[in-house]
């Protein structure tokens, strides 16, 4: 590893180096290894020489955008490496497909045969780490270069890994009160000032007018779904308010600003319940709201001050990919049942054009974004115009299919439902301030109950989805803040009640699609031959956070200009979050291999190492759990629905006494191993 070491040092370094090929890099390299005084142009010719003999005899692109030209030569004493970061990328037919960016050139002499083996090992090791290529891409000058080696090296140092650090990060018992507050301040507020920086990016443009847009349209449509549910009490302008300044106070105050605050489908069950058995007590319910969410709300805070998040140490991928698919479910069920709401009137047969093009537009906008999100791993175009295109195609796409609506407005399609004065939804008005006392006094005390299952409903919710988009798959690096972020929502909690505003937390959905849209990401090959996206490094930021929401707080100014969106686009937007949230679900994955003939598996890490019926059992188990949530959250039984939730957590364990422990690290695995990725061709 020494000489790879030495590779990075400023004398042995080349950045930017334009090359129309492999052959023209090696003769630029050595022309400028002779201008730096390493080498004679005598040494060059013979140099140049035998490493474009040895590149004839075996190509020596070894993948993943890296070349290792290497020859033994008696003309040099000693072994030598030099690092080259090629200004445009050359195409030299690697077996992965990916043109060469970076070329470890390796000299040495045959004595040292040994040294030079061990080299190329420890060189295809260190540029097999994505984490390593993204640093080196993005590395100023040969002491970046040496940082990202640095930084390598503590990963792969024995002892505690980086994973297993990164795992309970943030999520210690520390046996003092406030200690998990006080530790999560320590490590976020120090990011301040780089929470800002790195929002300064055309990334996190691309993420604020897509992300707008994909906040504001289930901020809406649930609003509706709530005023539904409690006659207007509660309705659209009501959580538009709380989600526009709400997000603006957590994108400013919270300890990781990539979570996206929103009112959620286990949140709106619970509210919509809670109407249900006001009216059957004959209670007002806003009042009666009030007094649940000032319990609620306090209740948070007090898991938070006594570092109740460390229990979600003991949440597993099974739990949250059983969340995230419940989750990704409602997105998808909820355009889809809109869609079919809209479909209708097919059985108008004087009008079937206004179904038609509402089903048109959805699948036009899902199929404009998928496509442009992927047109980054395309060949056309160059490389800027396509990481363009791929970061801002959901708002191409939304705009796209908006602007043929427009061109075909003599169509009548239904479009955002938005009220046309900032006024409480309720009919005949109310005063913002909903006071809490004009509840029954026997209910002040009562509404504790509720108001623990809705603290365990907070708990659950916010912190389930923390921990995905903390997931050791994300790469992230500034870390998360549990505690001090369920204070936050707790506190908000309590406060919006009081002006009859509804529940937020982090809303898993969106803030997965928030990360997704920060992240440079590279394209790996599976040992089955699927490509997927692999994330590489996500800008964690503040700034797109608070842009989206005082978005969300302007569009109460503009709603006439809102209602140039139809509805149709925004269920494809539906579709497209849900569908994208759902990359990377192992459990729906492993739902997916049971209809599959068994010769045709993807050989995944869980599959080499786990039998097949093991692996059909534990995603029939997953199956089940999340069948149960479902029919839960749908029944009469909604207001418990928090409990099933924090259920999941024991059955885990007890089928822990049922499954081999090497089985579920495989199939439990807080991160997936990087054997699953295809290694690099020798």
């Amino acid at each position: 590893m020494q000489l790879v070491e030495k590779s990075f040092h400023e004398d042995r370094c080349i950045l930017g180096l334009d090359a129309s090929g492999l052959e023209d890099a090696i003769h630029k390299i050595t022309a400028e290894l002779v201008r730096r005084g390493l080498i004679d142009q005598e040494q060059s010719d013979v140099l140049s020489a035998q490493l474009l003999d040895r590149e004839r005899t075996s190509a020596t692109a070894i993948g993943r955008a890296v070349a290792v030209p290497h020859a033994y030569s008696d003309v040099l004493s000693e072994p030598l490496v030099v690092f080259a970061r090629l200004e445009h990328p050359i195409n030299v037919g690697a077996m992965d497909g990916v043109p060469v960016s970076y070329i470890f050139m390796l000299i040495g002499p045959e004595a040292a045969a040994r040294q030079h083996i061990d080299t190329l090992a420890a060189i295809a090791r260190f540029m097999s780490d994505s984490e390593a290529r993204f640093e080196l891409r993005h590395a100023e000058g040969s002491a970046g270069l040496a940082e990202a080696f640095r930084h390598y090296e503590g990963r792969i140092a024995p002892g505690e890994t980086a994973a297993e650090a990164d795992r309970y990060r943030g999520l210690r018992w520390t046996g003092r009160l406030g200690g998990g507050l006080v530790g999560d301040l320590r490590r976020r507020l120090p990011r301040y000032a780089s929470d800002i920086r790195d929002g300064l990016h055309p990334k996190s443009i691309a993420s604020t007018m897509f992300l707008f847009f994909a906040c504001l349209a289930p901020t809406v449509t649930f609003g509706g779904v709530i005023g539904v549910g409690t006659h207007g009490e509660i309705g659209a302008v009501e959580t538009i308010v709380a989600t526009a300044i709400g997000g603006v106070i957590y994108a400013l105050f919270s300890g990781q600003p990539l979570n996206i605050l929103g009112t959620t489908g286990p949140l709106l069950v619970f509210i919509t319940t809670l109407y249900q058995l006001c009216r059957h007590l004959e209670l007002p319910f806003l009042p009666t709201y009030a007094c649940v969410s000032l319990w609620t709300g306090g209740l948070t805070i007090l898991l938070a001050v006594t570092d109740a998040s460390f229990l979600m140490r003991f949440f597993t991928r099974f739990t949250d990919e059983i969340f995230a698919a419940l989750i990704s479910m409602i997105f998808i069920y909820e355009a889809i049942s809109s869609l079919i709401r809209e479909s209708q009137d097919v059985n108008d047969l004087s009008n079937p054009s206004h179904a038609l093009l509402t089903l048109l537009l959805a699948l036009g906008t899902l199929y404009l974004a998928t496509n442009l999100q992927a047109f980054r791993r395309s060949r056309f175009l160059l490389p800027w115009m396509r990481e363009w295109l791929g970061d801002f195609g959901p708002t191409i796409a939304l705009v796209a299919m908006s602007a043929v609506a427009y061109w075909l407005s003599n169509v009548n399609l239904a479009q955002l439902d938005i009220p046309d004065k900032f006024a409480p939804s309720i009919q005949g008005g109310r005063d913002w301030f909903v006071n809490p006392m004009h509840a029954p006094r026997w209910v002040w005390w009562a509404s504790s109950i509720p108001g623990l299952l809705g603290a365990v409903l907070v708990y659950l919710d916010q912190n389930i989805t923390a921990r995905l988009v903390n997931s050791a798959d994300n790469r992230l690096r500034k870390g998360p803040a549990y505690h001090w972020d369920l204070g936050l929502v707790g506190a908000m909690t309590a406060l919006f009640s009081l002006f009859g505003l509804p529940w937020l937390v982090a809303a898993t959905v969106r803030s997965l699609n928030h990360v997704r849209s920060l992240a440079d990401v590279e394209e790996v090959v599976l040992p089955s031959g699927d490509r997927r996206d692999k994330i590489l490094h996500v800008r964690e930021t503040r700034v797109t956070g608070f842009a989206i929401h005082i978005g969300i707080g302007g569009s109460l100014i503009a709603l006439s200009l809102l209602k140039l969106v139809p509805m149709a686009v925004l269920y494809g937007m539906f579709l497209f979050m849900g569908l994208v949230s759902m990359r990377g679900n192992q459990f729906l994955e492993r739902l997916m291999l049971l209809p599959m003939e068994r010769s045709l598996y993807p050989q995944t890490h869980y599959i080499r190492r786990v039998p097949f019926k093991v692996v059909h059992l534990y995603t029939a188990l997953q199956l089940v759990c999340l069948t149960i949530l479902w029919l839960t959250k749908s029944s009469a039984i909604a207001i418990i629905f928090p409990l099933f939730i924090a259920l999941l957590v024991p059955v885990r364990m007890i089928a822990g006494q049922y499954f081999k422990p090497k089985h579920l690290v495989a199939l439990d695995a807080e991160e997936i191993p990087s054997e699953s990725s295809s290694s690099l061709p020798g």
